[in-house]
């Protein structure tokens, strides 16, 4: 079983606890006095350690400039280096010397500390000192959809201000228009200015966006000064128009770098927006074109060999049928059924029975044999044609 070692409580130096009094002094005071010359005492001997190290510090300095030296002249070949050379190696060693007996004594002296005994100030330290109070929750603080309800109504109620403060361009014109509309400096204001700015992008107003942006960004540094001072933006909007009337180049560059910057947004925000319509917009017709089975004719025509869409193109019927005749029968009935569900072949059935049967009358239309009926037919309409006109004749 390990033992506990008392004996680092053999050297304990406590001024209140001594048998050690004089009968002519006051306990009390003899007691403050001994702490105080001890207090003396340990402030003298950590000043000593502070200056060792201060010394020490500067030692390894001019060590580092002296190396430092050194290697310059041991690369240089010219004769002066070379004679400077051996006084610079010289100041290197004595400085190293140096360099070891501080840190000798700095070690001693830190021995010569840890030796000394305890007292009442050196007994314990303090680990930390902290205290945390879990902050009220402010009741006053908005939810998401009353700050929506509430930019909503701001907006439905100043709009048409908004909008002619988002047109202006002179600093002095925006100044007098806040004063005269103060309720206007707010971030709901800012919020609006930069969706007019997106949406503005989006219609290919360039220059009317960069105009309004301006202004947003006018709203913005405002809104960023009244946060900065903890202050209301309706009492510090005017420091802001007399700062950037009077600002030094800086403060300029980094208005107008903030601008650029809300530019390059707004049109990557504004290109975003023109894609996701076209995509919605091109799904939607897709929709609209949408054949009986559910099948796109325009998709569907894409997969179609050359010869049938040729076909389409040119809308004649005879052709399709040669085509189809000319095909693997399995490859052309794959085609036709896709053309039948996309709409982009209507089918003329002969049969009544319904739609289970209308495919095969697509079929029979397309056999050789009744391409040679349709043919017979058409001869014959020609000569009762003919015969007409002879005996009008």
């Amino acid at each position: 079983m390990s033992r506990i070692d008392y004996s680092v409580w053999d050297h304990i130096e406590v001024s209140d606890d001594e048998d050690d009094t004089h009968p002519n002094i006051d306990t009390p005071s003899l007691f403050r006095w001994r702490h105080q010359a001890r207090m003396d005492r340990m402030e003298e001997y950590q000043q000593k350690g502070q200056d060792m190290e201060k010394a020490l510090g500067e030692s390894r300095r001019k060590l580092t400039d002296a190396q430092k030296k050194t290697r310059e002249l041991a690369a240089s070949a010219t004769d002066d280096a070379k004679a400077d050379l051996s006084k610079a190696q010289t100041e290197e060693k004595k400085l190293k010397k140096e360099e070891r007996e501080l840190e000798k004594k700095l070690e001693e002296h830190k021995r010569e500390e840890k030796k000394m005994p305890w007292n009442v100030d050196t007994l314990s330290k303090e680990g930390f000192s902290k205290s945390v109070v879990n902050p009220k929750p402010d009741p006053s603080e908005e939810t998401e959809e009353e700050k929506e309800q509430k930019h909503k109504t701001f907006v439905e109620k100043y709009e048409k201000e908004i909008k002619h403060f988002g047109m202006m361009h002179r600093w002095d014109d925006s100044q007098k228009y806040l004063s005269d509309r103060t309720h206007l400096v707010c971030e709901e204001t800012a919020n609006y200015l930069v969706i007019m700015c997106i949406d503005l992008e989006a219609e290919e107003k360039h220059a009317l966006m960069e105009q309004v942006a301006h202004q947003t960004i006018v709203m913005q540094f405002i809104l960023e000064l009244a946060k900065s001072l903890k202050v209301d933006p309706r009492g510090c909007f005017r420091q802001f128009f007399d700062k950037i009337k009077t600002a030094d180049q800086q403060y300029q560059d980094a208005f107008n770098d903030e601008l650029e910057s809300f530019k390059v947004r707004v049109r990557g925000r504004a290109k975003i927006r023109i894609e996701k319509a076209l995509k919605e917009y091109e799904e939607e017709e897709r929709q609209k074109r949408l054949g009986p089975g559910g099948l796109d004719p325009v998709e569907v025509y894409e997969t179609l060999p050359e010869e049938m869409q040729k076909c389409f193109d040119d809308k004649d019927i005879q052709m399709l049928q040669e085509a189809i005749s000319k095909m693997d029968p399995t490859e052309a009935k794959v085609h036709m059924k896709r053309c039948i569900e996309s709409g982009l072949w209507v089918p003329n059935s002969r049969t009544d029975d319904g739609e289970d049967k209308e495919e095969d009358g697509v079929y029979e239309e397309l056999k050789p044999e009744d391409k040679k009926e349709k043919e017979d037919k058409k001869e014959k309409e020609e000569e009762e044609e003919e015969e007409k006109k002879k005996k009008k004749e």
